[in-house]
């Protein structure tokens, strides 16, 4: 165990209203996450209505993620800027004013349109969101309101994905899309009234005082490539199980709608569980003296490669054995959704911390374009649909194992920190990159 070293800015304390903020903003990424996991768990009725084949399904569901980084990188240089009070609240519109053409007749052109749309919408979303929550939390408490935060992704589908499942089965997917649009308004009026600005943000004497580091020196850092290759793989899975999961819970198991709508909330309930404890134990270890190397580079990227080997024993098991394991495979991954903003937040300064965590963001969300399709490909051209799911599985688990071990090679948060310290700039400069606000 390697003690950290000591720093004035560890005695920041929480401002008042910091919680509720954080509650808020935990609404939101259900909103978000709920917006979308409907494609995927209305596969089945979509594919049937449109008569879709499942390399088109394939694209529908990347067609999400063809805007999602662009916009991401965009929206993140504009939030070092903007209030992100503001941002969020128009991102939540363009949410609720997507869905709702849906909620008509709809041809297959019309729904990818929508969802590239509603993509450009929801891409800056988790990146703006962190960078409004650190404006809250110092750096040495902010890995438990991340973990809340990230828990709207979990939260969004274990609360909705029954009620979206009931509107589905008894009315239509179309009503679905609706009601997610009125759920956005909702959320929007809540955010217009209660909504506020971090005082931990970039007006402050701090950041005045600060000298930005140049974005290759930042990008090229060895920890920033470690979170966007560790991300990927967690990405791969997670989008796998926002467009596939359900269908592969009816066409390759047999199951009816009305119970793969429950079946699929199990991978989110265990993630759930693995993100809270991972913030939970991150926060532990720091408090005792580990360094952000083990608290949170080791912490997030192990349980990746734990996963990854487990999804990789899918074609050689008994049916039984399937969810639980794709439940247990997949949930695991959810660690490094909380451990990898915080250690890009330990040494970005804070005038550039919402574009630097925007780009990571569109970095390892490209992973989005590419698993969707990827699965459709190969489902289309195996010789069973059981048969392409396993394959696609298997490739998920190489790049999910890939992917963690990559991470826990290139994450050395503190040392980064300690890189920049270290370097020829003026005091003001290393006073800036090192400030966790």
């Amino acid at each position: 165990m390697t003690t950290q070293p000591t720093s004035k800015w560890t005695s920041t304390g929480t401002p008042k209203g910091a919680w509720q903020i954080t509650f808020l903003l935990f609404l939101f990424m259900v909103v978000n996450f709920a917006d979308k996991i409907v494609v995927g768990l209305a596969g089945v009725p979509i594919k049937k209505d449109l008569g879709l084949t499942p390399e088109q399904f394939g694209t529908l569901g990347s067609s999400f993620f063809y805007l999602f980084s662009i916009s991401a990188i965009v929206i993140g240089f504009v939030a070092n800027r903007a209030s992100t009070r503001w941002i969020l609240l128009i991102l939540a519109l363009i949410w609720a004013v997507t869905q709702f053409p849906m909620v008509g007749t709809v041809d297959f052109t019309t729904l990818v349109i929508c969802r590239i749309i509603l993509g450009a919408g929801e891409g800056p979303a988790a990146a703006v969101a962190i960078h409004a929550i650190y404006k809250w939390f110092p750096d040495e408490k902010r890995t438990l309101p991340t973990a809340i935060l990230s828990q709207g992704s979990a939260f969004g589908v274990i609360l909705t994905m029954p009620a979206l499942g009931w509107v589905i089965n008894t009315y239509s997917w179309h009503l679905a899309f609706g009601v997610l649009g009125i759920v956005s308004l909702l959320w929007a009026v809540a955010w217009f009234a209660f909504g506020k600005e971090g005082p931990l943000a970039s007006t402050s004497a701090v950041v005045a005082d600060e000298q930005r580091v140049p974005y290759w020196r930042l990008l090229t850092s060895r920890t920033f490539i470690g979170c966007v290759a560790a991300t990927f793989g967690a990405y791969w899975a997670l989008s796998l199980g926002l467009t596939w999961f359900t269908s592969f819970i009816i066409e390759g198991l047999g199951y009816t709608q009305k119970q793969a709508n429950f079946i699929s909330i199990l991978p989110w309930v265990f993630g759930a569980v693995v993100v809270i404890l991972s913030g939970w134990i991150s926060q532990l270890m720091l408090a005792r003296g580990f360094t952000t190397r083990g608290a949170r580079g080791v912490l997030g990227s192990v349980p990746l490669i734990v996963g990854g080997c487990i999804l990789a024993t899918l074609p050689y098991v008994p049916t039984g054995w399937l969810i639980p394991l794709l439940v247990i495979g997949s949930g695991l991954c959810g660690a490094i959704y909380v451990v990898c903003p915080a250690m890009l937040g330990e040494f970005t300064p804070v005038s550039q911390r919402g574009a630097m965590i925007a780009i990571y963001g569109a970095l390892y969300t490209l992973s989005g374009i590419l698993a969707p399709q990827v699965m459709g490909n190969v489902i289309q051209h195996a010789t069973t649909p059981m048969a392409g799911y396993m394959s696609g599985f298997t490739i998920n688990a190489a790049i999910m194992a890939g992917s963690g071990v990559l991470g826990l090679l290139l994450l050395w948060p503190n040392t980064e920190r300690a890189r920049l310290a270290g370097t020829s700039q003026p005091a003001g400069a290393i006073k800036g990159a090192m400030s966790p606000t």
